[in-house]
């Protein structure tokens, strides 16, 4: 099973969504071929509701724990309720990497600035 299909899996167990979009963005990234490393998440689920923005992604997190653990590096989450997502089924594309070998030039080798 791939990582994007585990992923899919808990989401689904868990928070029955009405709509999922689990979209591998690794190839985006320096990463190698197939490291399933960098996903973008669009869930909607009734189960956030009264939620806040940053609890709605506690809940995505503590459900991909063990992905985390296992590799996935990197996590966008967009999460909705039904009635958000009716009203405006819209999600900003995903900016460009500037990690790794394609960051900013101007970076001093070593120091991580």
């Amino acid at each position: 099973m791939t990582r994007a299909e585990r992923i899919r899996t808990a989401l689904e167990t868990s928070l029955h969504p009405t709509h999922l979009e689990v979209l591998d963005e690794s190839s985006m990234h320096s990463v190698p071929k197939g490291a399933e490393s960098h996903f973008k998440l669009i869930v909607v689920s009734d189960a956030f509701g009264g939620k806040s923005r940053i609890d709605r992604h506690r809940v995505v997190n503590g459900l991909l724990k063990d992905e985390m653990s296992r590799g996935l590096h990197a996590l966008t989450v967009t999460a909705f309720t039904p009635e958000e997502w009716n009203r405006s089924p819209e999600v900003q594309a995903s900016p460009a990497c500037l990690g790794g070998s394609k960051g900013d030039a101007t970076k001093t080798p070593g120091s991580g600035h």
